[in-house]
């Protein structure tokens, strides 16, 4: 039998046409049964005159299937059938029906077993019903109908018979996965052939031997049933081979490829039923401290332990894979639009919350899961995994319990990579278009003057438009690109600073850095150069920092800042509030600026909560002798508040929104006219 589930292949969702096929197959199969069973004679006087011997070989076809082997079929459900020997001998010794009756009654004991759906059960008995059906017109027009006497033209005409019956399966098998997953018929069919030709010959090839042997005597179906069936045990000892390939050793689990493979099943079971399936990573904290400070027995104890935990009890539609070291894979399927799949995660981990007592040792167990969703974040295997790994390692970044897969994690997608590539080529060149700056002005709040502005990042991509800075941000901090970036970003505020001071406006310029710049101690040195070379004051640059920029790596950060400023470059603490940086990393930072985030800043008149972090930031500049700007001033009521309080400076839409150098010197020649 061949039942269709599909490996390495995203399904796409074909569920009219699916269904629509499977219902011709049906309808084809009914009226060629019934054609081919009158055509055979089978409702003539004394058609069903069968022997015991038929009894057998029917009974023998049904008891083959009742323990279905596993075999590794590449696309197909990895079932290997043997009642084809028993169908095969049946038609060519009593005829067309008896053969479809025991070809019917095995095939149902075997969908039965693999828990086949409804729709999966009526094609399945209709493919091969049809198969059949062709495989009798072909035995009856070389033999002739004659009764099976086992000269060359017979044996001729079952090994046809036999491979027609092949063939037809194997092409509406092929019909059916190609719309279930959209990939070609003749692709799909010729894989099949390549990896089931040898295990189908052999069954029939065994055919005629046994069907010489129904004509003799019962006994000898019976006798030629052990040498049938020490196929079967090959065919199992293979199996269990094949399964061990797909399990881990240690825990019993699925490994990976068993996953996979079962992954790629539910996936394709789930476009046809339009469910979600969700795949889950869960990576086990501290595990290489458990191995260190107790061993490696233990450590295997523990993940032990942990499998037999996440397969007590195991809900239907569930799988679970142990993918080697301290990572486990899940996977739930027919998920309904009211199943949640963060309760797939929160029940993972409520597995992990009761201590694993080993050698009189309690082990506290925790990990951070990742999840993704079929359809929804990605559409086969492989990306639904991927997916599930960037979540995973977002949750543990974040020190959270489980985080479902976003496109914002992934710094690596092939739009992400497209981006990066032309990000690269435009910063390859200095005069490449492209990458550009605006500028927002900051303005002293006691008396209205500009004192500088912030350098902002955009970027025109020749197909897309503007790109968001973020999205530029976030594709390129994780690779060389980034340095690119700074340098270019860098290069054009200084040149920018060096024209306004031409222009008689003494002011500053703020540039933001990454943790990538900060880390790299050839950044102060290509900042020193580059400040020569355009001859501008040292001073009258400002360089913004994140919160999670300091807490990246502490110390290594902090020795580099502090030669930024011995260089005379400020350095300005930017999004204050929003990170989790102490006290006492703050008050070793050379900073000679606090930016207040504009989260609190924009509705500060209207939260209390957000006026007090606000007030009390500008305390604490003053305290520690650093100024302060606020970002988001949008109205004159956040000003005037922020002007009471004392803060030094200004930053918003309020003012000015971000402008080109042009209009950004057109916006100064005006401000100055009216102040």
């Amino acid at each position: 039998m061949a039942t269709t589930l599909m490996r390495n292949t995203a399904p796409r969702e074909h569920p009219g046409r699916y269904y629509g096929f499977t219902s011709a197959v049906a309808v084809l199969a009914i009226v060629g049964a019934g054609f081919t069973a009158v055509r055979a004679g089978a409702f003539d006087g004394g058609a069903f005159d069968v022997p015991f011997a038929f009894w057998l070989t029917a009974g023998l076809a049904v008891i083959a299937e009742l323990r279905p082997t596993r075999w590794g079929g590449l696309w197909m459900s990895p079932i290997a059938s043997i009642y084809l020997v028993y169908v095969l001998a049946t038609m060519v010794t009593w005829g067309f029906l008896p053969a479809l009756i025991a070809q019917s009654a095995a095939m149902s004991l075997l969908v039965a077993q693999i828990h086949a759906s409804g729709w999966r059960m009526v094609f399945n008995l209709s493919q091969q019903g049809l198969a059949l059906c062709v495989a009798w017109f072909v035995w009856n027009g070389i033999a002739g109908g004659t009764t099976w006497n086992g000269d060359a033209i017979e044996l001729i005409a079952v090994f046809a018979a036999g491979t027609s019956w092949m063939l037809t399966s194997t092409a509406l098998v092929a019909g059916r996965q190609s719309l279930r997953t959209g990939r070609p018929w003749r692709e799909l069919a010729l894989d099949w052939l390549k990896s089931e030709w040898a295990l189908r010959a052999t069954q029939i090839a065994i055919a005629p031997i046994l069907a010489t042997a129904a004509m003799s005597s019962w006994w000898l179906v019976a006798a030629s049933a052990i040498p049938i069936f020490s196929v079967y045990r090959i065919l199992q000892t293979a199996a269990d081979r094949e399964r061990e390939a797909d399990h881990d050793p240690l825990t019993g689990l699925l490994n990976r490829k068993g996953f996979q493979e079962v992954v790629d099943g539910k996936l394709a079971d789930a476009a046809e039923t339009k469910t979600a399936v969700a795949v889950l990573i869960l990576d086990l904290d501290r595990f290489a401290d458990v191995n260190s400070a107790l061993g490696h027995e233990v450590g295997d104890q523990l993940l032990v332990e942990l499998a037999k935990r996440f397969t007590t009890d195991k809900p239907p539609g569930k799988e679970i894979a142990h993918l080697g070291g301290d990572e486990f894979a899940f996977v739930w399927s027919e998920l309904d639009g009211m199943t949640d799949p963060m309760e797939c995660a929160r029940e993972i981990r409520a597995r992990l919350d009761a201590p694993i007592v080993l050698s009189d040792v309690s082990i506290e167990v925790d990990g951070s899961v990742g999840i993704a969703v079929f359809p929804d974040d990605g559409a086969d295997f492989q990306t639904l995994f991927r997916h599930a790994d960037i979540a995973m390692y977002e949750s543990k970044q974040r020190a959270g319990s489980y985080t479902r897969y976003g496109a914002e994690f992934d710094h690596h997608s092939p739009e992400r990579l497209h981006l990066l590539g032309d990000l690269r080529r435009a910063l390859d060149h200095p005069d490449a278009p492209g990458v550009n700056l605006f500028y927002q002005p900051q303005v002293r709040l006691a008396d209205g003057a500009v004192i500088g502005a912030e350098a902002l990042l955009r970027y025109s991509h020749p197909e897309r438009g503007v790109v968001n800075p973020a999205e530029i941000i976030e594709t390129a901090e994780h690779s060389s690109v980034m340095r690119m970036l700074t340098e270019r970003v860098v290069d054009i505020a200084l040149r920018q600073l060096r024209a306004w001071k031409e222009h008689g406006y003494d002011l500053r310029m703020a540039v933001n850095v990454s943790v990538r710049d900060l880390q790299s101690p050839e950044f102060t040195d290509f900042l020193t150069e580059r400040i020569d070379a355009y001859g501008v004051d040292a001073a009258k640059l400002q360089l913004e920092i994140t919160e999670s920029a300091l807490m990246a790596d502490p110390r290594r950060v902090l020795q580099n800042v502090q030669r930024l400023s011995d260089l005379g470059v400020g350095i300005s603490l930017d999004d204050f509030g929003t990170g989790f940086s102490s006290m006492q990393h703050l008050r070793r930072l050379p900073v000679t600026e606090i930016k207040i985030d504009k989260s609190f800043v924009t509705t500060l008149i209207d939260d209390p909560d957000n006026a007090a972090i606000v007030s009390t930031t500008i305390d604490l500049g003053r305290a520690l002798d650093v100024e302060v700007v606020a970002e988001g001033v949008e109205d004159e009521n956040v000003r005037k508040q922020l002007e009471g309080w004392g803060c030094h400076a200004g930053q918003g839409w309020h003012f000015a929104k971000p402008m080109s150098a042009d209009a950004f010197e057109r916006w100064m020649a005006d401000h100055r006219k009216h102040n």
